[in-house]
């Protein structure tokens, strides 16, 4: 499982490292692709494959099911790790996710968030504002 917050910069040539500890939890290929609220998310293999048979569940007539097949694998690219753990960041999710210099990796459970730190200072201010009404609403 994916937990934690660490803080890490984007290098020249967009690279960028993922931590250790994120890192020896990835098993086999990792995918980075668009995610919401501009961040990015990246996943090891097999939890992308988990991710979309979730999605694949839902019949392809759906215009909500082609749209977010659209936004997730348009945006999708296979990451290679070097021996340090850094991969270049493609032009198009750095542009997307705004990432300027400064970085946070996010694990949270089945997928590691990648967030500009700037904005991702911002999120965690609402959420430290609003966790509890956040919390109210979900339904199980």
């Amino acid at each position: 499982m994916f937990i934690g917050e660490y803080n890490a910069v984007l290098g020249e040539k967009n690279r960028l490292a993922i931590p250790k500890r994120l890192r020896d939890e990835m098993k086999g290929k990792s995918v980075i692709t668009r995610g919401y609220e501009k961040c990015l998310i990246m996943f090891d293999e097999k939890r992308f494959i988990d991710f979309m048979s979730e999605l694949n569940k839902v019949p392809l007539l759906k215009l909500d099911l082609r749209d977010t097949k659209r936004f997730i694998l348009g945006g999708a690219q296979e990451v290679e790790f070097d021996a340090q753990g850094r991969f270049v960041l493609s032009e198009n999710l750095k542009n997307f996710a705004d990432i300027q210099e400064k970085v946070v990796f996010l694990g949270v459970g089945e997928w590691i968030e990648i967030w500009d730190e700037s904005k991702w200072q911002s999120k965690l201010s609402y959420l430290a504002e609003n966790v509890s009404d956040i919390a109210d609403r979900l339904t199980f």
